[in-house]
């Protein structure tokens, strides 16, 4: 099993998660961060950095987005690894979030 990254990250990327993570499994794609399902170690270090809650183990996913573990596994692997915090987007979905702060 392995942690994944769903929808609330979209348009956020605050990366605050990748500085915790052991074993660098986390890419980043064009407007979200996903967690490789093999080099997961299932660790939850980058679970409690997530400003948005947007890291569920698998087995805790909610159901509106369990599209999100196969688009974890196969996004991923395309994606340039992250394993140093740079500035989160600017979208709407991050102006929420920093609102609820």
């Amino acid at each position: 099993m392995a942690y994944i990254i769903a929808e609330p990250c979209i348009n956020v990327k605050d990366k605050a998660c990748v500085e915790v993570c052991p074993v660098d499994c986390i890419y980043e794609g064009e407007t979200m961060l996903y967690i490789h399902p093999d080099e997961c170690i299932d660790c939850e270090a980058c679970v409690p950095e997530c400003p948005v809650e947007a890291i569920f183990h698998e087995d805790n996913l909610p159901d509106e987005w369990k599209e999100f573990t196969a688009l974890n596994a196969e996004e991923s692997p395309k994606c340039p690894v992250i394993n140093e915090k740079k500035d989160a987007l600017e979208g709407e979905s991050c102006n929420k979030a920093a609102k609820k702060h």
